[in-house]
């Protein structure tokens, strides 16, 4: 799963204009005219179940999805690495699209490793086999020409054409444009683990009627994981990391969550919103007791699924133009925030004094990073000034890439600060004659870039990007 805290690290994705003819897969290559076929029947008819999609498949998409993987991701089970396979890669792609198009080709299991998470506990992944992940890209590419027709315009995780500030841009607005006065800032447990397969296969069979590329998935669900050389079978769940997950992961929120809340809004007396990312959802309400009402059904909702909410990371706040002025009646001092993707969201004004969502990098997701980047600078004490200075050069304008918006300025200047504190504290242990700030200056201001406005304003490239829809539907 590509979670908010790599979101820094990869570059963000342009919207998808989706012009007939020119629409890019997965790996950036274009789809073709039966797939666009597929996309004008999904649109046209929303009931339609499709039968033949495998023969889509083909060497061409088998190709275009190899050269669209990371080329140096970690191997599965398999063992085998990218390049290693670009070996007579043309004799694979054809042996590999015969397997497939017979029934021979074999899922291999995942292989799990850890990764940290930010609040100092463990999260699995699962790699797979470097086939799997080809198949996998290419049947992706195939049904999303379906399901980019069916899923909600609020839902942006992983999707083509979409990114984290797409889904940032999308909530400022509404929050700014409907009236909203309660924040419902949601997490799912366990999510990626607790998927229903059977649910997930019946929520498939709703679009899809191709019994090969359901047994396609099938496979993948059912390969099972590797962990210390064991192998185990996954009762329920997707393993996070694999190419398919994500796909995988929006349809089943989409009929769980996405249709769900688009319904219930529909009933609703006041104004309703509702940004998803991946299972990172805030959904925002007019009303305290519709609010309260949602809040209590979607746990009812969930349970049906086997899934259920994070009960302490999930707060129902009071938030929006009116937020400050009521807590201050009420003694309950400045309005609470609530953090998604990677920002903190504050209840602010602006300089005409009016109401205005102000985003702010998470403090937690800040240390983490400086003390990376503390740790590294350990590593790297004895290297070269200019090798260090070009590395810190590039951590930082990464960092800015994705967390320099409006607002964010102050924050990202304390950031920069104290990466050239801890450089400062490197240098002077690298010999006896410790240097002073003064004489470094020259230095950080060489390596070390100010921060600058990276993203407009949410109102003027949501209005861009969307300009016929007023608020995000």
């Amino acid at each position: 799963m590509r979670e908010a805290e790599a979101a820094e690290e990869r570059a963000l994705t342009e919207e998808n204009n989706m012009e007939p003819n020119n629409q890019p897969t997965q790996s950036g290559a274009r789809v073709s005219q039966g797939l666009n076929g597929v996309r004008e029947r999904a649109q046209k008819n929303k009931q339609e179940r499709f039968t033949a999609l495998l023969h889509h498949v083909t060497v061409d998409l088998l190709r275009d999805s190899y050269y669209g993987l990371k080329r140096k991701a970690a191997p599965g089970v398999d063992g085998v690495t990218w390049n290693e396979y670009e070996t007579g890669l043309e004799d694979r792609l054809k042996d590999l699209h015969g397997r497939v198009h017979r029934g021979a080709y074999r899922a291999l299991p995942s292989k799990r490793v850890f990764i940290p998470k930010a609040n100092g506990k463990m999260r699995p992944l699962g790699i797979a086999a470097l086939e799997d992940k080809i198949v996998q890209s290419a049947v992706v590419t195939v049904l999303n020409q379906i399901y980019e027709e069916d899923f909600r315009g609020f839902s942006y995780g992983f999707r083509p054409g979409r990114s984290q500030h797409r889904a940032l841009d999308a909530l400022y607005v509404a929050i700014r444009g409907k009236k909203v006065n309660w924040i419902l800032d949601l997490d799912l447990k366990g999510f990626f683990d607790n998927i229903d397969k059977e649910h997930l296969m019946e929520m498939i069979g709703r679009r899809i009627a191709d019994t090969r590329i359901l047994r396609l998935i099938r496979k993948w669900l059912n390969a099972g994981i590797i962990e210390d050389g064991e192998w185990s079978k996954t009762e329920k769940g997707t393993p996070q990391g694999s190419v398919i997950s994500p796909l995988l992961a929006n349809i089943y929120l989409h009929y769980v969550l996405d249709q769900w809340t688009d319904q219930w809004r529909q009933n609703a007396q006041g104004d309703v919103i509702i940004v998803r990312y991946a299972d990172d959802a805030v959904i925002g309400f007019q009303h305290e007791y519709e609010a309260e009402k949602f809040l209590k059904e979607l746990r009812e909702q969930l349970r049906q699924y086997g899934l259920e909410l994070n009960e302490e990371k999930t707060r129902l706040i009071r938030f929006g133009r009116f937020a400050r002025q009521n807590r201050e009646e009420r003694g309950e001092g400045k309005p609470e925030s609530f953090t998604f993707l990677g920002f903190r969201h504050v209840c602010a004004e602006n300089s005409l004094g009016r109401f205005e969502v102000r985003r702010i990098t998470d403090g937690e997701r800040r240390r983490k990073k400086l003390q990376q980047i503390k740790q590294e600078l350990r590593r790297k004490m004895h290297e070269p000034v200019a090798q260090v200075g070009g590395w810190l050069k590039s951590v930082l304008n990464g960092y800015y890439q994705y967390h320099a918006v409006p607002g964010n300025l102050t924050v990202l200047k304390r950031f920069r600060r104290q990466v050239a504190r801890y450089w400062f504290h490197a240098l002077g242990q690298r010999s006896q004659r410790r240097p002073t700030w003064e004489k470094l200056g020259k230095l950080f201001d060489q390596w070390l870039p100010a921060p600058k406005v990276v993203h407009e304003f949410p109102d003027a490239r949501f209005r861009a990007s969307h300009p016929r829809v007023a608020y995000p539907k």
